[in-house]
């Protein structure tokens, strides 16, 4: 290279960083120990643990088509990170654990239910609470169904149906069939709709494209895998023991809020937490009043209250 060149090059580069130093900031990966957690059916699952080591336990569990990343509101909380040892993955089929495409791996409960407990095992979590987003209360009822509640401290169910009734299915659920398409250009308008119907407080644009790339990580055949799964578990939820927190938007356009008040009046005890004015995404839409409220029914779940 002459030195002209040289000396553009070297212009170039000063110019972005000079240009650009908050996008720089922006692609700097939040702090975690990473994971590769082996399942008894063979995958390879990519795991997350935040915060305090040695503080109270809670595992997240993120929906269809999303990633551990759908947390980032919980796991970098300042205050959080204090306190409690938090534990992220990425499901089957979604981020960056494998993604096989044979239907049996996604349709089989166990498979669920040994995943999650791979994930509690291998991040050494004894008695966490389990908090389940949308499809994650799928899993969250595989577990439960498999293992029982001896090894959880408590449940948070985030705009989590527990039952498949079509009364409960919001009309943001019609953009699914077009997310399973091997047309690109379908697919991909299909899940940009999709994300927009899951806030009703809009993420900002940054924030969207984060997760449109993250939804595209997750092939067609994954996500149609995912579906018509069978959901019939109201024997299980009169059953359970443990404190339940039951988290809902009241504008959520994929699950209805009468599916949250089935949930809390089918399990014992359980407690009701609605969002006004907050779509299918507390957790993010709500983060503030999400974080008080999670950390305060940790504390108490580990208490045994």
């Amino acid at each position: 290279m002459n030195s002209f060149m040289r000396g553009v090059a070297a212009f170039s580069v000063a110019a972005f960083l000079a240009a650009a130093p908050s996008a720089l900031a922006q692609t700097t990966a939040p702090k975690f120990k990473a994971y590769s957690v082996k399942t008894p059916d063979g995958l390879t699952i990519a795991a997350q643990e935040w915060g305090n080591p040695n503080g109270p336990e809670i595992v997240f569990i993120h929906g269809f088509s999303q990633s551990h990343l759908s947390w980032i509101k919980q796991v970098t909380n300042p205050e959080l990170a204090k306190e409690f040892k938090m534990v992220t993955y990425d499901l089957r089929g979604h981020g960056n654990s494998d993604k096989p495409f044979e239907p049996e791996k996604y349709k089989t409960g166990k498979f669920w239910a040994d995943e999650l407990q791979a994930v509690m095992e291998a991040t050494g979590l004894k008695r966490p609470v389990v908090v389940g987003w949308s499809y994650g209360g799928r899993i969250m009822a595989d577990y439960l169904t498999t293992y029982g509640t001896a090894n959880v401290a408590g449940l948070n169910y985030v705009d989590a149906g527990q039952k498949g009734d079509p009364a409960f299915v919001g009309p943001n659920l019609k953009n699914q069939p077009a997310m399973m398409s091997e047309d690109l250009t379908a697919n991909i308008a299909a899940t940009r709709a999709f994300l927009h119907g899951c806030f009703s407080i809009q993420p900002t644009q940054e924030e969207y494209e984060e997760m449109l790339a993250f939804n595209m990580m997750v092939p067609p055949k994954v996500r149609l895998a995912l579906g018509n799964r069978p959901l019939q578990v109201d024997d299980m939820l009169k059953s359970l023991k443990v404190p339940v927190l039951v988290t809902h938007g009241a504008e959520d356009k994929n699950s209805n809020l009468i599916a949250a008040e089935y949930t809390a009046k089918m399990i014992p005890g359980a407690k009701l937490s609605v969002y006004q004015g907050v779509g299918h995404s507390p957790f993010f839409e709500a983060a503030p009043r999400f974080n008080a409220e999670l950390a305060e029914f940790v504390r108490n779940a580990q208490k045994g209250n």
